[in-house]
């Protein structure tokens, strides 16, 4: 089933101490929302791919989508104040039935994925990527532990999430009504009562927020260099 996916790409990764948006630095000579695009631009069943950017970003944008042949980057759109605004402002241009919204820091998301992702949400309406917690986790409260929470039910989630078209935008819409902020899409939809299923990824899709995040990458990158995703 094909579908359109928005990327919100106006955010500064001020955690990334960078003196630019963090998605246009370079990991092996290319910007890092490049790599990104690159995997819905390669995947058959995306037909259309909108950008939410910062306009001060738009000319570099626009320059590296067309040196890398990116043909289905229909729009940049501009981004709003947080990333839920964002992604609100490129929906009203999706025109597919389904819509998968990625972080665009997140260049390593595998196809496979991405299809499982796109059937489950085609039958349930929203799906997202996760992975299992490995590590255990602490309650904690004025830096002393409360309890140990038990992490066989606990998942990170990642992007993309999937979702019903008609569905997201709704879910928008009454957060906005009611002035909710999400941590993520899925939770805008969990308000409305709406099962979201998980569909299991890896622990390769991280998202590149800090700068030791650019040398998992790194690895990351000569890994996937021999491997066909």
């Amino acid at each position: 089933m094909n579908y359109q996916v928005v990327i919100p790409a106006a955010g500064r990764g001020k955690r990334m101490k960078a003196s630019k948006n963090k998605l246009l630095l370079e990991l092996q000579g290319c910007p890092i929302i490049i790599h990104t695009l690159k995997v819905f631009e390669q995947d058959p069943n995306c037909n259309g791919i909108y950008l939410a950017i910062n306009e001060d970003d738009r000319a570099e944008l626009e320059k590296h989508i067309a040196h890398h042949q990116l043909h289905k980057v229909q729009k940049l759109v501009q981004g709003g104040e947080e990333r839920q605004h964002s992604v609100c402002n490129a929906l009203k241009h999706v025109t597919e039935e389904l819509v998968l919204v990625h972080d665009g820091a997140r260049p390593f998301i595998k196809q496979t994925v991405i299809k499982s992702l796109v059937s489950h949400a085609s039958q349930s309406g929203a799906a997202i990527a996760a992975v299992p917690v490995k590590d255990t986790i602490k309650k904690v409260i004025n830096n002393e532990v409360e309890e140990t929470i038990d992490r066989s039910s606990l998942w990170m989630v990642q992007t993309p999430q999937a979702f019903r078209t008609s569905l997201l935008i709704q879910s928008h819409e009454e957060a906005q009504a009611e002035q909710y902020l999400g941590t993520d899409e899925a939770s805008l939809v969990e308000r409305m009562d709406v099962t979201v299923g998980i569909v299991e990824s890896d622990y390769d899709n991280i998202k590149l927020t800090t700068p030791e995040d650019l040398y998992f990458a790194e690895a990351i990158l000569r890994k996937h260099s021999n491997i066909i995703i």
